[in-house]
């Protein structure tokens, strides 16, 4: 989503990469292009104008006070200061959901039909069990066609328990019975997946605040399409002002527009982002942190993020096997293959590389941009092999190649390649040694990841 704010605010660092310091005059050119860059990203103008005036006033200070930042070179400083002021915009909210005592605790989605509301509903099932909690849904969207369908297809999915009671078409009552039967059968969470329309209209909010007053919910969740830019904030608005809001969930972050809509929801709404959907996975949705999400934008990468993922994909002892097979020089086209089939799980390979400090612009890595097809025709390939030819790759002679060619549908070129590659990693992973241990994530990981965010800071 970030994608052309990212090479934009890059570029303005680049430039000021060839300064020898900072002067008035360079942080004004540096700040009208930033200006630009917030702009055409969709960024609210008075979100704009209110933060370039701090990160004027901040740069202004460090010319005028040499010791604020020193060791620091121009662009340095500028990045420095652009990534407090951005990370300051979002506010102090951690992201998910807030501590509360309630049980069952209630949560509603809120927001206007087509922002990903069911889904999201689902999602957040997906989540709360992975923290494990025990989530109750109910849909109480009687009006559009096959919603009340298409939650339990959700929830099946998910594999969690839905209320729907046969004949009930009355939303208030819906919702109520969902609380009633969470607290009989124990469940600590319900989801109501409230109405949407393709507006804001009287009769929407009377239904809400009516299923408001009845369930008593710890959270009231908008959910906001990305896409939809600052159509999507004003929304935010005005439900906040008519049923009130206590986060807002924005969908469809892997999309790409502008970006606008993030930077500018906590500023205009006055309600912190608690999580973003960023793909169609069920595993799509995660608490929001500012930090990463600004780490990201600067090119900064995203390490905790991606050890986070690591974490969930990768079973530990599997990772503890597989460094000491690195160790020991023993790491086959087997093991290879079951990394691929890890790295699948993380998600899609440019969010993965999005993560990666350094390779957060992808239009500077065009012509390499991270092709999932090429993972399905190396997990062919090997596929093709004989286990002992995965064990052994040197035994790998011309007729075999042919036969593993032929069986995986590519080309003897192309085993050829992986054949190469795979011994010069092999090398490499020689050479690293005890890296792989970040392979699986763990506290020493996630401790240097920690310590990297503070050294930015």
């Amino acid at each position: 989503m970030f994608e052309s704010l990212s090479t934009r605010l890059q570029d303005v660092f680049k430039t000021l990469r060839g300064e020898s310091r900072l002067t008035p005059e360079n942080i004004e050119a540096a700040l009208r292009e930033i200006r630009l860059a917030l702009l055409e990203a969709d960024v609210n103008f008075k979100v704009v104008k209110a933060f370039v005036d701090r990160v004027r006033d901040r740069a202004m200070d460090a010319v005028t006070n040499k010791d604020t930042l020193r060791g620091l070179g121009p662009s340095q400083e500028v990045v420095k200061i652009v990534r407090d002021e951005m990370v300051a915009l979002f506010g102090n909210a951690e992201g998910g959901l807030q501590a509360t005592t309630k049980r069952p605790r209630v949560i509603l989605m809120l927001g206007l039909q087509g922002a990903g509301k069911t889904t999201t509903s689902g999602k957040l099932a997906m989540w709360l069990k992975t923290q494990g909690k025990h989530p109750l849904l109910v849909s109480t969207d009687v009006k559009r066609p096959a919603a009340i369908q298409q939650l339990n297809v959700v929830a099946e999915k998910v594999g969690v328990r839905v209320h729907d009671p046969a004949g009930e078409m009355n939303p208030v009552t819906r919702a109520k019975g969902a609380v009633a039967e969470a607290t009989t059968l124990g469940f600590d969470v319900v989801i109501v997946d409230t109405a949407g329309r393709l507006h804001i209209d009287d009769e929407l909010m009377a239904e809400l605040v009516a299923i408001k007053n009845v369930t008593d919910p710890s959270d009231l969740l908008f959910v906001a399409d990305a896409m939809t830019g600052q159509d999507a904030i004003k929304s935010a608005g005005e439900f906040n002002a008519q049923v009130g809001v206590t986060g807002v969930v924005l969908t469809k972050m892997d999309g790409d527009a502008r970006g606008g809509a993030a930077l500018s929801v906590v500023s205009v709404v006055g309600v912190p982002i608690a999580f973003v959907g960023s793909g169609e996975r069920l595993e799509d949705l995660e608490p929001f942190h500012p930090e990463r999400v600004v780490s990201r934008v600067l090119g900064m990468g995203d390490v905790l993020s991606l050890i986070e993922r690591a974490e969930a994909a990768i079973d530990v002892a599997d990772a503890e096997r597989l460094e000491e097979k690195i160790r020991s020089n023993d790491f086959t086209l087997e093991d290879f293959r079951d990394q691929l089939k890890t790295i699948r799980k993380m998600g899609p390979l440019e969010q993965i590389m999005g993560m990666l400090p350094g390779m957060g612009n992808l239009k500077a890595l065009a012509e390499n941009k991270p092709d999932e097809k090429q993972i399905t025709r190396i997990e062919a390939i090997i596929g093709s092999m004989t286990p002992e030819e995965r064990r052994k790759q040197h035994i790998i002679n011309g007729s075999r190649r042919k036969r593993i060619a032929k069986g995986s549908g590519t080309s003897v070129e192309d085993v050829n390649r992986l054949l190469k590659q795979f011994v010069q990693m092999q090398k490499m992973l020689k050479s690293l040694g005890g890296m792989a241990g970040l392979a699986g994530g763990g506290k020493g990981a996630r401790r240097s990841a920690m310590q990297m965010l503070r050294n930015r800071g």
